[in-house]
């Protein structure tokens, strides 16, 4: 169990038997019946502190009510639930912006049954919608891994399965993309304090020359557990990702060693193959999951879009502002002034 003992876990367990009811309620979403494990999460996040573990646990249970999270995935228009902050993204070709600008799909399982999820952290924009959408969006992929995708893995394998596995494909990647740091800071704090170690190992493949500029300015902010998960691999770590899965399940952009392309479709892969596209059968998946629980249909004119709001805890915003002192350290070194002079960080 490493940093949780049984001691410590029955100690996390007694006291959140103790909260109040919608606590309750919204941790039964959380937990999927493993209450164990996921107190164990809270517990190794914490490194092993059980009052700061049960902190960390309720200021996150009362951040899902607070914003409606257990509605996400069924979250209708004509909901009156009062604290429910979140709309659906309609109509379908809105959100296929979302997805076709915010680069993350499943293309997989390992050969130990994670869900292997691939994420275009070079080529994502995130220019065809407000910064709440893809917050929105990144919560839902968030919720469905939690209550469809890990359920049915841990079913198919006969035991629990809890993490996933992320390949990060960095082609592309620009100094420019430092301007998307409030969304990226926003997302980072969001997954580091309510959904903690849901992820077992963090892939950078097709890494350019300037990744090493913005590591730079990223890996000291990260959570000591978090730096230990990330390996970066040579090429496009088809060989090294082989080892723990079937080709089947290498994300597109990994399947043609050394490509380095910026390409969203990878060398000889299928049409279906894509696993960000909005036809990929993961997020034809996800969208008639999320409208089957709503009862939404597709309006016949097109919705009108307003802007939905997640509320990030003061470590967001400390976070972003160190992020943006870092920034500004890279800015004055030599070898980077020519290239970040026209980089400013945007809301």
């Amino acid at each position: 169990m490493g940093l949780a003992s049984q001691d410590t876990i029955n100690h996390l367990k007694a006291l959140i038997d103790q909260v109040d009811e919608p606590l309750i309620r919204t941790f039964k979403n959380v937990h999927q019946g493993y209450v164990v494990e996921n107190l164990e999460r809270f517990l190794k996040a914490r490194e092993g502190n059980v009052t700061k573990a049960y902190k960390m646990l309720v200021d996150s249970l009362q951040w899902r009510l607070q914003n409606g999270i257990d509605d996400i995935l069924a979250a209708s228009a004509f909901t009156q639930s009062p604290t429910l902050k979140f709309k659906p993204i309609l109509p379908a070709n809105f959100y296929r912006g979302v997805r076709d600008s915010q680069l993350i799909g499943l293309s997989g399982y390992t050969r130990e049954g994670l869900p292997v999820f691939a994420i275009g952290a070079g080529l994502s924009t995130f220019d065809k919608a407000s910064i709440h959408y893809y917050v929105q969006s990144h919560i839902q992929i968030n919720e469905y891994r939690d209550r469809v995708i890990l359920p049915e893995a841990t079913k198919k394998n006969g035991r629990y399965i809890g993490k996933c596995v992320k390949v990060l494909d960095m082609s592309g990647l620009k100094l420019s993309a430092l301007n998307q740091i409030k969304l990226l800071t926003t997302i980072s704090t969001v997954d580091d304090l309510n959904y903690p170690e849901k992820t077992i190992t963090y892939y950078i493949v097709n890494v350019p020359y300037v990744f090493s500029a913005c590591w730079k300015v990223v890996k000291p902010l990260l959570q000591e557990r978090t730096k230990l998960k990330v390996r970066v691999l040579q090429g496009g770590g088809r060989d090294e990702l082989l080892k723990i899965m079937d080709y089947s399940s290498l994300p597109h952009f990994c399947r043609r060693e050394g490509s380095g392309s910026g390409s969203r479709s990878g060398s000889g892969s299928g049409v279906g193959d894509d696993c960000y596209s909005l036809d990929h059968p993961f997020h034809q998946e996800l969208y008639s999951y999320m409208k089957q629980l709503s009862g939404i249909h597709e309006p016949i004119e097109p919705a009108k879009q307003g802007s939905v709001h997640v509320e990030v805890p003061d470590e967001g915003e400390e976070l972003h502002r160190t992020l943006e002192s870092e920034l500004m350290k890279l800015r004055t070194r030599k070898s980077l002034s020519g290239s970040l002079d026209k980089v400013k960080i945007s809301d």
